[in-house]
């Protein structure tokens, strides 16, 4: 999150993520997730962002938006990967959910292309950001997996692998909460709250590491007595019945 900003009549740096649009977007609040009837409607963060963006400012080229990616840190609170924006450009082009209006050189500067969103690209808008905003993210960590798989682990490295982890967490709390303080000044209620989600969240993940380095005598202890141990495995599918 910056004070710059590449569009001023912008409300917040997360305008493009949100998709909201202002009174001249060329798509309006009105389309539901009814209307979407192209072939790509699953909630991507870069394919929102990407959206939302040229909703909200118009024809961009691809440098501006990832210069808005960059202002807007989204890589901090989001999965947005900026080196991704030219790859997802040409996809959504593709998709004919954008479309290219021109190209432009400024000085010495290489061609570039720039984009407007078409109304397809309006339609699939709408329906990821109504589903994003809707829908329950069920992400589950490997971690949780990997953590029921190491019955072979010596329990000293499982150890150390949980406080490695409680240290980066508290790592990346300290550099979250120093973020925000900084961010403040800067940033809309709605963004203000986004960040407090991000630490909300990493506090969470600390206090269940905590949690896991205090129980991990009794996990490897049940790992030694075979309980919750993988079933001897037969051919037969137990649903079957037997005459």
């Amino acid at each position: 999150m910056s004070p710059a900003r590449l569009q001023p009549q912008r409300s917040g740096a997360f305008v493009g993520f949100l998709g909201l649009t202002q009174p001249r977007s060329k798509c309006t609040s009105s389309l539901l997730i009814a209307d979407y009837s192209c072939m790509t409607n699953h909630v991507s963060s870069i394919r929102l962002f990407i959206l939302g963006t040229l909703s909200a400012s118009g024809p961009l080229h691809g440098h501006q938006i990832r210069q808005q990616a960059l202002a807007d840190r989204a890589e901090t609170w989001s999965d947005v990967q900026v080196g991704s924006v030219y790859g997802a450009l040409k996809r959504l082009a593709n998709e004919d959910l954008i479309r290219e209006v021109r190209t432009e050189r400024v000085g010495n500067r290489p061609e570039r292309t720039v984009y407007e969103i078409t109304p397809a690209g309006c339609r699939s808008l709408a329906a990821i950001h109504d589903k994003a905003l809707r829908e329950l993210d069920h992400h589950h960590d490997t971690f949780d997996l990997a953590l029921t798989q190491s019955r072979s682990v010596p329990e000293e490295d499982l150890e150390q692998i949980v406080q490695n982890r409680i240290g980066a967490l508290r790592v990346q709390l300290a550099t979250q909460r120093h973020a925000a303080e900084h961010a403040d000044p800067y940033v809309n209620e709605a963004e203000r709250l986004i960040i407090q989600h991000l630490i909300v969240r990493t506090e969470a993940e600390l206090n269940w590491h905590t949690e896991l380095a205090a129980r991990l005598p009794k996990v490897v202890a049940d790992f030694a007595a075979g309980i919750g141990g993988p079933p001897h495995l037969t051919d037969s599918d137990p649903r079957e019945t037997h005459q």
